[in-house]
């Protein structure tokens, strides 16, 4: 499986990095589970979009010192190629939903 990050992924990770000391291994047990299950397995992944070449999903992502695991990332897996590349990262607590127009302007971007 490869994994790649957007600019604005990686944004969000470094600014939340400095405050979750443990986001860095979090990220790398995260890599593990979607390896395995590209579509998450259980309640805690949702396909928010779904095209023809690329997925779209929202899943939780545990953080080891958080109670209730408050941190959610958005994803694209493409099938045909085995790829993962993360799109957002933020916590609930500060933005209630999912960026649509980051989103859109990944899709309107995205190549094969």
């Amino acid at each position: 499986m490869n994994f790649n990050k957007t600019y604005e992924f990686s944004k969000d990770f470094k600014r939340l990095s400095k405050k979750y000391k443990s986001l860095d291994d979090d990220l790398i047990e995260f890599k593990k589970v979607i390896s395995k299950f590209p579509l998450g397995s259980g309640m805690h992944f949702v396909v928010i979009i779904e095209k023809e070449n690329v997925k779209i999903i929202k899943s939780r992502l545990f953080y080891r010192y958080l109670k209730g695991s408050s941190l959610r990332i958005i994803y694209a897996y493409c099938e045909k190629k085995h790829r993962v590349e993360f799109i957002q990262l933020y916590f609930k607590g500060d933005k209630e939903n999912e960026d649509h127009v980051r989103i859109k302007n990944y899709l309107r971007n995205f190549k094969q």
